[in-house]
């Protein structure tokens, strides 16, 4: 399948001048997507301006932006002839296309897996003597391996939702009944936020961190290395699909004194999350004791928006990241793709380094999954008839992913235009990334050093202008 782009004409309002720098300038609407408008030449600043772009105040380093190797996302492609497949990860994962270049994954079963599993459910087998990664040599695997085909260096990180059934207390993947499905019948309904549901005691703990251990040392033996891990997918939430809850102070014992030293020893990053809470006490907990030590980064996603902003404050030097986008109601609407960029917008106004996708390909009836739980996703596959569709928000993400490259700085913006947002790329062309999501158009004029650009932004557009580097 081809995809079809609708182009329109845009009219950029500008004088230039023999020495002014040149703008590259890409558009997105409901009804035109990722659209090359003609280029601009920019003009001498005046006085009049609605924002200035400060080059001279760079902020935090941009890592990259990625999305998540989940099992339905590549059994959905792999419904795709070979030639559809290949062009689908190839304008994922090369330079040319969204170049997502650090990307996650799940360590054993997450609700976007086939089914229930882990890598090794031999119960106290504690020597880890019966791991396993076979399950992902049929869908993880080769869909890493083919990201690694069109970029190399692809980063990956890594964080489980479950650990094996039998290292949790009620012995069970998921942490509460499903009753669409009837899972766990007979187990307690209540929510068990705040409560430990992984075994605290020594051996559990240890046998745990090899876990980790083996996991790494596997997949490296496929050609895959696995550059950073997190201790638990949301550990504040008891979910209907593989889950455990964890208390803070849980998660520091295991950090501080099994899987941090291990960790260290193999030379893998430790990042403490996902927080997916507002609660700020919960990070505290974490870096204000021995298992600080161990960590080098802080993830969020969903409620965890509702910290970063204290966070950052707090632990100024502490990388951070966005490490799940919000996923919608299977819908793939343009008013979620919106309700996104301002997401986008208050993570990098809050100091993230990157920021995560969630399910980059689905089935076309996105409740087709094994908790039947309908969610949005880049890409939208039509098993039956072996055909694909690009989702608003695959635009909006190549938007930023395209133009913004790994070591980009933040840069700092005044004026009275906010809708936006602004970086220096290391090749030192600025990206600045605005949006009008009004239902008119509206005039915007830019200010980068000493030159300046007017341009007409189209209602409801998501707008990427790439100005080359100062001669």
């Amino acid at each position: 399948m081809k995809k079809v782009l609708c182009i329109i004409g845009l009219v950029s309002l500008v004088c230039s001048c023999s020495e002014s720098r040149q703008v590259k300038w890409v558009s997105t609407t409901p009804d035109s997507c990722f659209v090359e408008n003609p280029s601009i030449a920019m003009a001498e600043a005046t006085a009049e301006v609605d924002v200035t772009i400060l080059t001279d105040k760079p902020l935090q380093t941009v890592d990259g932006f990625g999305g998540c190797f989940n099992e339905l996302g590549w059994t959905t492609l792999s419904a795709l002839n070979d030639a559809d497949r290949d062009a689908v990860i190839k304008d994922l994962f090369s330079e040319d296309g969204m170049n997502f270049t650090l990307n996650r994954m799940p360590i054993g079963a997450n609700d976007f897996s086939r089914d229930w599993y882990s890598y090794n459910e031999t119960d106290k087998d504690f020597d880890m003597k019966n791991f396993s990664i076979d399950n992902d040599k049929e869908t993880l695997i080769p869909f890493i391996k083919a990201a690694q085909k069109i970029n190399p260096d692809v980063k990956i990180w890594a964080s489980p939702w479950c650990p094996p059934s039998w290292m949790k207390y009620n012995k069970h993947y998921a942490c509460k009944p499903n009753p669409k499905v009837n899972d766990l019948k007979g187990s307690p309904t209540q929510d068990l936020e705040g409560t430990n549901m992984f075994v605290q005691e020594p051996e559990y703990f240890k046998a745990y961190a090899l876990y980790f251990k083996k996991f790494i040392e596997a997949y490296k033996s496929e050609g895959i290395n696995i550059g950073m891990i997190a201790p638990q997918n949301e550990f504040n939430s008891c979910q209907i699909f593989p889950s455990c809850t964890w208390t803070a102070a849980g998660l520091s014992t295991f950090i501080g004194d099994y899987l941090g030293p291990q960790m260290k020893e193999m030379g893998v990053d430790v990042m403490f999350g996902t927080m997916e809470r507002g609660n700020t006490l919960l990070v505290d907990t974490i870096m204000q004791n021995k298992s600080g030590e161990y960590i080098s980064q802080i993830g969020f996603q969903w409620a965890g928006k509702e910290s970063i902003a204290k966070i950052h404050e707090t632990y100024p030097d502490m990388k951070l990241m966005q490490t799940e986008s919000e996923c919608g109601d299977g819908k793939n609407s343009w008013d979620q793709c919106f309700y996104i960029w301002n997401l986008m917008k208050h993570y990098f106004n809050n100091g993230i380094s990157a920021y995560m996708y969630w399910n980059i390909s689905l089935d076309k009836d996105p409740v087709n999954n094994r908790w039947q739980w309908p969610q949005n996703s880049l890409i939208s596959v039509d098993q039956e008839n072996k055909t694909y569709k690009y989702n608003p928000e695959y635009y909006l993400m190549k938007q930023f992913s395209h133009f913004v490259k790994p070591g980009a700085k933040r840069l700092s913006t005044e004026g009275s235009y906010d809708n936006m947002l602004a970086f220096l790329n290391p090749d030192n062309s600025v990206v600045v990334i605005a949006a009008n999501e009004g239902a008119a158009n509206q005039i915007l004029k830019i200010k980068v050093n000493d030159q300046m650009m007017t341009v007409d932004l189209k209602m409801k557009s998501i707008n990427t202008f790439l100005i080359e580097a100062k001669k």
